[in-house]
């Protein structure tokens, strides 16, 4: 079984090896003898191939089938003994199968046409050839034959190995034909060169270039999607500064594209906070792989073009960045259709409380700064520190350094304040419903006027955070707005 040409003899013998032996696993050898029976070339294509190439691991695996893809998967889940149903799309031709913790697509071989204002193309049956002359790219066009005649065979037309290889992103056929035919495309190609770590070839990286006006006949979800999954990526500023390059970036994600360049007045300038952004968010992804914490790193500063002002004596000055900050997320999370629920939520919380632990690593940490910011950041106190310690980008090393020093101290006393006081997960000592039932009274004012005495007077540290000190505060200050105690 000989997977590779001549020509491709760069793959180590050992993912040569490692190959074999996967598509000597049952389930292939199934497939195929199915698809012998029936008369139809089978192949497995795309993705699973090139990810098994690259060693990456992936559990997606596409199957296509010169002929019905639908009945092919009947018939294979049969033959395994799949008792769970196959979930058939017909509008699409295709049918999906779960197998152990592989999920397996079936879809007969297919030629595409596009209308100049849709990327939902007009499919007709076709063969293997015009199957992969509709794929994206030369690297997800590899397909590899499961038929017993011919089992192993890798079918590379376009010299896809060869660009796994060199670690290229090239189109198999004409780019702007395939770009202006389904424009996602473009977002997928900075994707999988962020993802993979490859370089886009010159002529494929103009024409995105050229035909980025294409980007608004997708779907908003489409677009967040690709999005997202540059933001998971090993370093997701190749991503933003490729579609800031080929003109994407102000289509698909204006409020960031805004953030690019430098202002000078009186020789003082201040630093492009674009660049500045992506450093946090690569420095944030070697210590977290949550996606809505990268997204509060995409947007921590988002507000600074919108607060920027140049006051003489101080410099350029971003004054309230972080809330004004904090309220334009809703509407950007609105317009690429991200979840507006507790996950941007999250994201609104660290982008306005990022400031708050820079400021106590400046001024003297007090307990009562300690137990604020335990009170407003609550759970998510950890990872705010964790965004705040990215956000040191400063190129002198001791500074960083001295930052990242006093941030400790900073967790430490978190640490220690929350222990002894218990603020992260604060819930009142004294809660409404005894003040409404100690002073026979109905919701109202004085209910949270003294409900917030308490809470601020735990804060502060003049009481502890328990019900003994807190109900005798409680009396105190009912008295002072003239409320006793009911017999």
């Amino acid at each position: 079984m000989e997977i590779l040409s001549a020509t491709h003899q760069i793959i180590t013998s050992i993912v040569i090896l490692a190959f074999k032996e996967i598509l000597e696993q049952p389930l292939f050898r199934a497939i195929g003898k199915v698809a012998d029976d029936c008369g139809q070339p089978v192949f497995v294509i795309g993705g699973y191939v090139r990810d098994i190439l690259l060693q990456r691991p992936t559990t997606d695996i596409d199957i296509m089938t010169v002929g019905n893809g639908i009945e092919l998967a009947e018939k294979v889940a049969v033959s395994l003994g799949i008792r769970s149903k196959v979930s058939v799309f017909r509008n699409f031709g295709t049918a999906m199968l779960r197998y152990k913790d592989l999920d397996i697509e079936f879809v007969g071989a297919r030629k595409e046409s596009y209308q100049r204002n849709s990327r939902k193309p007009v499919v007709e049956d076709g063969t293997l050839e015009d199957d992969q002359k509709r794929r994206d790219f030369t690297i997800n066009a590899l397909a590899i034959s499961l038929n017993e005649a011919n089992f192993g065979e890798l079918i590379d037309p376009f010299n896809g190995i060869s660009d796994l290889n060199k670690g290229i992103i090239r189109t198999p056929l004409d780019p702007d034909v395939t770009f202006s035919d389904d424009p996602l495309r473009m977002m997928r190609a900075i994707r999988f060169a962020t993802q993979l770590g490859f370089t886009i070839t010159d002529e494929t990286l103009l024409s995105i270039a050229q035909n980025k006006e294409r980007i608004s006949i997708v779907s908003p979800e489409r677009i967040a999607d690709e999005i997202n999954k540059i933001m998971l990526s090993h370093k997701p500023s190749k991503g933003f500064i490729l579609l800031e390059e080929t003109g994407l970036l102000k289509l698909v994600f204006p409020e960031l594209q805004k953030m690019k360049g430098v202002d000078s007045f009186n020789g003082i300038a201040h630093k492009d906070n674009f660049y500045h952004t992506l450093k946090v968010l690569d420095q944030l992804a070697l210590k977290s792989d949550n996606l809505w914490l990268r997204w509060a790193a995409v947007l921590h500063d988002i507000a600074k073009p919108n607060t920027k002002k140049f006051v003489e004596g101080a410099g350029w000055t971003f004054y309230a960045h972080n809330y004004v900050g904090a309220k334009m997320i809703p509407g950007i999370f609105r317009r690429m259709k991200l979840p507006m629920n507790e996950k941007m939520k999250y994201v609104q919380k660290l982008v306005e409380l990022h400031m708050r632990p820079i400021a106590l690593v400046e001024e003297e940490v007090t307990d009562s700064a300690i137990r604020r910011l335990l009170f407003d950041a609550g759970e998510d106190t950890d990872d705010l520190m964790t965004l705040c310690e990215a956000d040191i980008t400063s190129k002198n090393q001791d500074k960083v350094r001295r930052h990242l020093e006093n941030f400790q101290l900073v967790r430490q006393k978190l640490k220690e304040i929350d222990e002894k006081d218990a603020i992260r997960n604060f819930q009142p000592p004294v809660s409404g419903e005894e003040i409404m039932e100690v002073f026979q009274i109905a919701p109202g004012r004085e209910v949270g006027l003294i409900k917030n005495a308490i809470k601020d007077a735990i804060l502060d540290g003049i009481i502890g955070n328990n019900h003994e000190e807190a109900f005798q505060l409680m009396l105190e200050k009912a008295r002072e707005i003239g409320l006793t105690p009911a017999s």
